[in-house]
């Protein structure tokens, strides 16, 4: 057996599995509720916007593509009352309809969150760089389909359905260039960075930082009171 027979490889659908992951993992938390995904994946054509909202993300660097998010009125609307409900707002303070402006703002916020958990992992993971922009949502009350487009030279599109807590459904879809990451050597896939943590020790490097200054003016005012 060669050596090459023993690489991993990493194609579509395990990108598509990570992305499916995060959007799990952020929900999860972000609304204090499970929700799960189809075990089950559908190849597309093209990936669209559908109602009652749409949201998309482009990201670029070391492979480019689109994800799409496609809520129902119902799946937006209990997502966004368990998120604000989480966080302590009162449910009477919460917009009614999924045409609000509050409810399309929190839904692409979520999927900022989203997209921003897998470009970090998927940066992790397969030592690569991706760059997301903002996400750009749409709020539609007909039956109105739009095909979203990107610069793919040889593109893979796939949908993964997904449920709430309450059965509501919405749908993921996403598009990349055709491509596979080849494990050349053994390396460990950090872990994201605690921000406390962090923190901590950025103050204990400062702490001996801070003691020979202090010291010398301590020094100084000696030698002031000494006269010299």
């Amino acid at each position: 057996m060669s050596l090459s027979e023993n690489r991993l490889v990493i194609g579509t659908e395990d990108i598509l599995l990570s992305l499916c992951n995060s959007v799990v993992d952020v929900l999860n938390v972000a609304t204090q509720s499970p929700l799960h995904y189809s075990g089950m994946v559908q190849r597309i054509t093209k990936t669209c916007l559908k109602p009652d909202i749409g949201c998309f993300v482009l990201f670029d660097g070391g492979f480019t593509g689109l994800v799409v998010l496609n809520f129902s009125a119902a799946a937006a609307m209990e997502l966004y009352e368990s998120y604000l409900t989480s966080m302590g707002m009162a449910k009477s303070e919460l917009a009614s309809s999924h045409t609000a402006d509050e409810v399309g703002n929190v839904m692409g916020e979520l999927m900022n969150q989203i997209v921003g958990n897998f470009t970090g992992k998927i940066g992790r993971e397969l030592q690569t760089h991706i760059t997301q922009n903002q996400p750009k949502m749409l709020v539609l009350n007909k039956q109105v389909m739009l095909s979203v487009d990107t610069n793919l030279d040889c593109p893979q599109a796939r949908r993964v359905t997904f449920y709430t807590a309450r059965n509501n459904i919405f749908y993921l879809e996403m598009a990349i260039d055709g491509t596979e990451f080849i494990k050349l050597r053994e390396f460990d896939a950090h872990e994201a960075p605690d921000p406390d943590l962090l923190i901590a020790q950025a103050a204990a490097d400062a702490a001996p930082a801070l003691a020979p200054s202090l010291h010398t003016e301590d020094q100084d005012e000696l030698l002031k009171s000494l006269g010299m």
